[in-house]
């Protein structure tokens, strides 16, 4: 592999160009800014590598697929997104977000690492392999959607109505990150998710607060009832709601073991003096990687701009997301929460369910997990770190799960990338480290038997 980690490297500038370009163009699915173009700038550079490709027409963003048929026994394919979170609050960033500006060795734009630093990143080490080698040695599928931001609403579609496209030996899955020890992170496995909202509604409009002495106040009812889902220790109080959960193995244990967490890092970058309950060590791995969670990641009601309005709301509105872990099912969890609202007396609070996923994990001993596990070192000079599970969630249970196929995350991505945030970031040197990773699995991975 040193002739292509030089053309690599040798090349680096044209590389760090093609990544500014799709940086620079908007492709924000939530409000339907850019993707077009988007579309046209991906269907570019997977051009230039001689792709075969198809676009799937969705009644929202296309998926753009392609093939390199090789004519080989082993496929790997490629799993990524094109649309990225909106840029707000503008206010918060430091530069223009799709400025690309590279600044004390980073790139600086929305979607940098979430997720077009490592789509553009596989198609570079494509690129780079060929112009070394001539051919791959294995065949390679590229499945980019546009909707990924907004809950992939079309995969599963997509996994349902073209099987052929899903024929393959092994998925590297959108994305991951390097550690603050410089160690890069693979992921395994992902928590599911489950997002609501709970809606609750009193008079037919806003009312004068002084009616409040008879008039039934939504944002107290909904207080209530989020009271009654956990209590101070954390403990998620939904009846059965741990029924199905799938303690971790030895496997998985050791795994902990072997993972560095920086905890002082961690709690520096976020601004705080302890995690939550105290916990550290095991445990706290434990917790991040193995315990579901009901949080509330919004609420809404009544008046809350700026001065003084008495008001009595006539909604209020909550949105909770419960990370799930295997073998927990969405589907289960939104009717536990209704069975457990109606028992508590809350039967007139709504529950509106948005978007969810299931968990999703890879046996370690697979083919590809094994090859890239097994050849991180050669490009990053560290042992990597192994999640066997992620504390987030992605689509992949939607994609996969009839075919069982293995899915491992690596990326480009750091400690303080921040996704979805404002002055979202990568390392140069991550993203040139991540070319050199992806084209490492595919050399390797076409040896595995």
């Amino acid at each position: 592999m040193e002739k292509v980690y030089r053309y690599i490297e040798d090349n680096q500038d044209m590389y760090i160009e093609w990544l500014r370009e799709l940086c620079r163009q908007p492709s924000v699915s939530a409000q339907n800014r850019g993707m077009k173009e988007m579309v046209e700038l991906v269907k570019k550079y997977l051009h230039l590598i001689g792709t075969d490709i198809t676009i799937i027409e969705t009644s929202g963003y296309p998926i753009v697929y392609g093939e390199i048929n090789q004519n080989k026994n082993k496929t790997l394919s490629f799993y990524n997104h094109y649309d990225v979170q909106p840029e707000d609050p503008i206010e918060l960033w430091d530069m223009d977000p799709y400025g690309a500006i590279i600044k004390d060795g980073k790139l600086y734009a929305r979607g940098s690492s979430d997720n077009k630093g490592n789509l553009i990143a596989r198609i570079c080490a494509v690129h780079a392999y060929q112009q070394v080698y001539g051919k791959l040695p294995l065949n390679v599928k590229f499945i980019f959607e546009g909707e990924e931001e907004i809950g992939s609403p079309h995969l599963t579609d997509f996994a349902n109505n073209h099987p052929e496209k899903l024929e393959t030996d092994g998925i590297i899955w959108e994305g991951g990150s390097r550690g603050a020890d410089g160690r890069l992170h693979v992921t395994l496995g992902v928590k599911g998710i489950c997002y609501v909202e709970l809606v609750a509604k009193g008079a037919n409009t806003d009312l004068h607060s002084s009616e409040a002495a008879i008039i039934v106040n939504p944002a107290w009812r909904l207080i209530w009832a989020l009271n009654t889902l956990k209590d101070e220790n954390e403990n998620i109080l939904i009846e059965g709601f741990y029924d199905k959960v799938v303690q971790p193995n030895e496997i998985d244990r050791k795994f902990l073991k072997e993972m560095d967490f920086d905890e002082q890092y961690k709690l520096k970058t976020t601004g705080l003096d302890q995690f939550l309950l105290g916990v550290t060590g095991d445990d706290l791995k434990e917790r991040l990687l193995y315990h579901p969670t009901c949080t509330i990641c919004g609420m809404e009601s009544g008046y809350i701009d700026e001065g003084s309005k008495t008001v009595l709301p006539s909604k209020a509105i909550a949105k909770i997301d419960f990370r799930l872990v295997p073998d927990q099912e969405p589907d289960d969890i939104v009717a536990l929460l209704r069975k457990h609202l109606d028992k508590h007396g809350f039967s007139d609070i709504e529950i509106v369910r948005h978007s969810s996923k299931n968990p999703y994990k890879t046996d370690p001993d697979n083919p590809l997990a094994k090859t890239v596990i097994e050849n991180v070192d050669s490009v990053y000079h560290k042992p990597p770190v192994i999640y066997r599970n992620s504390p987030g969630s992605s689509p992949i249970y939607d994609f996969c799960s009839n075919k069982d196929i293995p899915v491992v995350q690596i990326g480009v991505a750091h400690e303080d990338s921040r996704f979805h945030a404002p002055n979202e970031n990568i390392y140069i040197k991550d993203y040139i480290d991540g070319i050199k990773m992806t084209a490492t699995v595919i050399h390797e991975f076409a040896k595995e038997k």
